[in-house]
């Protein structure tokens, strides 16, 4: 009678196919890993290069230079003067002179219009046929949503003038919305 084998763990066995597909497969992954660092060689040199550039567009040899303290005021004060003139860029103006294009002026004249971005606020010259007209127009102005708290500084009745105009002085609170004070 013949041995029995029993064999509950059978040896796999791997033919070519596999073989071949490991080698494939390896051979791919150290070509990525030899591109790889290729690029990273190319990019480390073209920043130094970009460095390099810069610092001759720039003027500067490389070595850091201190200010001396009345040149770092006046650097801190133009730094305030440019964020001052940016926060009065990034106000909405579009909408505010939609806003006072938008209300009858026909016994009104626009004159001045000066805004404060600092503050939030605008003061308005203007000049009305009569108190009547004056005051339509601050009512019109505080229903509107680009302003508020419109209040009336002053005003002059023109005495000299055969008409008679009313001369008055507004300031309001300059609403800006989602725009960024």
């Amino acid at each position: 009678m013949r041995a029995l084998k029993l064999d509950f763990q059978p040896r796999r066995r791997s033919g070519p196919l596999g073989w071949s597909l490991l080698a494939v497969g390896l051979l791919l992954a150290l070509g990525c890993l030899v591109g790889q660092q290729h690029l990273n060689s190319q990019a480390q040199q073209q920043q130094g290069d970009l460095q390099t550039t810069q610092r001759v567009l720039t003027g500067n040899s490389g070595a850091k230079v201190s200010l001396t303290p009345a040149q770092t005021r006046e650097q801190a004060q133009n730094l305030a003067e440019m964020r001052k003139v940016s926060q009065q860029l990034r106000r909405p103006w579009e909408r505010l002179f939609a806003t006072l294009e938008s209300l009858p002026r026909d016994n009104i004249a626009l004159l001045t219009l000066t805004p404060d971005a600092r503050k939030g606020q605008v003061r308005i010259t203007a000049e009305a046929r009569d108190l009547e007209a004056m005051l339509d127009f601050h009512q019109r102005l505080e229903a509107s949503d680009e302003l508020s708290d419109v209040s009336l500084l002053s005003h002059e009745i023109a005495a000299n003038v055969p008409e008679h105009p009313v001369l008055f002085n507004l300031s309001a609170t300059w609403e800006i919305g989602d725009a960024n004070p």
